[in-house]
């Protein structure tokens, strides 16, 4: 399994890399809904679809909305999703209660329609926006940024989980997760978000509105993990596919992000850092 996991990591690495990182903006819309589509194939799985041509056409759908929604303003569409999420946490939360609303195979559908187009919708907000944060307005850098948010929260959530993990956070959905190793998740994140905010030299209450909307970031993190962690187990499955040798399928690896990404996108939209490119 180790060797799995390590020869999948060196063959997929450069290529995420230079997905996310190298190409231009349309690339990088191209390329980035490509993976996204192919995680709405693994979607269709978790709403209960084993046919092969079914998944597919999810797959399809996802990108003609891609294509449909990214003629729209990206702002309300971002309000619209903070509500969704919103809806997602409580649903989260009440497990197993509430599975009646969306236990439905369309239902589990059009919660992958609007978290993953959402997700790409966000993600090239981040792309293509107008960054003025301090003394950078790299785009890329702020990708990255989000990137470091989530793995800084599930690296230290990992550890503190480890050491002082007692109280469970969602048993009945992820009985590995505890409250420790969410606080120490976000510990993690406020020093990381800390330091990015001396380096960008940012004034007093933009160090606090930066070290917030992280926070915030690091938490949407969490729950984006809780979501597909229930989906897979209401559907009583490991992984949402094996197309990743040792690692699962490509959203047990993205989960995390495909909340994270439009809550960013939100805060720094919010906060007057990013403008949508007109």
């Amino acid at each position: 399994m180790l060797k799995q996991r390590v020869i999948t990591a060196v063959v997929l690495a450069p290529i995420v890399v230079g997905g996310l990182f190298l190409l231009p903006p349309t690339g990088f819309a191209v390329f980035t809904g490509a993976l996204l589509a192919i995680a709405g194939w693994e979607w269709a799985n978790l709403s209960g679809f084993e046919g092969g041509l079914q998944r597919w056409a999810f797959a399809l759908v996802l990108i003609a909305l891609m294509v449909l929604f990214q003629a729209l303003p990206v702002v309300p569409l971002l309000g619209a999703l903070a509500v969704f999420w919103l809806l997602v946490a409580a649903l989260v939360a009440a497990y197993p209660g509430g599975r009646g609303f969306w236990h439905p195979r369309p239902a589990r559908l059009t919660l992958g329609i609007l978290a993953l187009v959402g997700a790409w919708l966000a993600l090239n907000h981040l792309r293509s926006g107008e960054l003025v944060l301090g003394h950078t307005g790299n785009n890329l850098l702020l990708i990255l940024y989000t990137f470091l948010v989530v793995w800084g929260a599930d690296i230290g959530a990992y550890f503190a989980g480890r050491a002082f993990g007692r109280r469970k956070l969602a048993p009945a959905v992820s009985p590995g997760k505890t409250w420790a190793g969410v606080w120490g998740g976000l510990a993690v994140v406020a020093a990381l978000a800390l330091v990015v905010a001396w380096r960008l030299d940012l004034a007093s209450i933009a160090v606090v509105q930066f070290v917030l909307a992280s926070l915030l970031t690091a938490l949407a993190s969490v729950l984006g993990d809780l979501f597909e962690s229930m989906l897979k187990r209401h559907r009583g499955i490991k992984d949402s596919s094996q197309l990743l040798p040792g690692h699962g399928g490509i959203l047990d690896r993205i989960d995390s992000l495909v909340v994270a990404i439009p809550v960013l996108a939100s805060c720094f939209t919010l906060l007057g850092w990013l403008t949508p490119v007109q």
